[in-house]
């Protein structure tokens, strides 16, 4: 199976996968899963309170999946139907904490925005493999800051930033995504990141992350 997951990834273009899914393919569900899975359920550990709910939900999702391929017409490609699926399992499961206690979010890659179009993973500028015990704890210190930061970010907006920042998605995938339009996945994708800015500026932010979100989003 190995072997047959590999030409998966390799070989088959989406439309074809789709058909192998649609027929019951056991190897096109094995290489869905291997490919979704990490960042279905980072998604949603950043949405819900618990990650074991993170966990239990990504099964859901991928049961979802299974049980709803059938019926996928390709009105979007597989990634973004995959990803609303989630999104709508992860907004429930925070509307159901939301009526008993307030949540929080666990975040496993912090993000902000430079002044040009593509995303900034705060990650990926702030740790360093070379970097020395007492560094490591500086940014440690600095990660758990934007996760504060973030959770002050009101919804649809956060939810904007996380798409666009942190998953990478194009304006329009996002749209897709949300289900509305291009013009107000900008707006909230610009009102969520003056609230990050705003969040991270009154927490005193570090200094790098302080300057690069006090620059005008692109």
């Amino acid at each position: 199976m190995g072997n047959l997951t590999t030409a998966f990834a390799v070989n088959a273009p989406e439309q074809a996968l789709i058909h192998e899914l649609q027929a019951g393919s056991e190897e096109a569900f094995s290489w869905l899963i291997t490919r979704y899975h990490q960042p279905i359920y980072s998604l949603l550990a950043r949405t819900v309170r618990d990650p074991a709910d993170a966990a239990d939900l990504t099964q859901e999702v991928f049961v979802k999946v299974f049980r709803g391929i059938s019926g996928f017409h390709q009105e979007s490609s597989l990634c973004t139907w995959i990803y609303r699926i989630a999104l709508h399992e992860g907004l429930n499961q925070r509307r159901w904490w939301s009526r008993h206690k307030q949540q929080e979010i666990t975040l496993e890659t912090e993000t902000c925005f430079g002044d040009g179009d593509e995303p900034l993973l705060l990650k990926d500028m702030l740790e360093d493999p070379a970097d020395k015990p007492d560094e490591m704890l500086f940014q440690r210190e600095a990660r758990e800051r934007l996760e504060a930061a973030l959770l002050k970010v009101a919804e649809p907006y956060r939810m904007a930033v996380i798409l666009r920042d942190v998953e990478g998605f194009s304006y329009e995938e996002i749209a897709e995504v949300l289900g509305v339009h291009v013009g107000t996945v900008k707006s909230r994708l610009a009102r969520g990141r003056s609230h990050l800015r705003q969040a991270l500026l009154r927490a005193s932010a570090i200094p790098a992350a302080r300057a690069l979100c006090s620059q005008e989003a692109s």
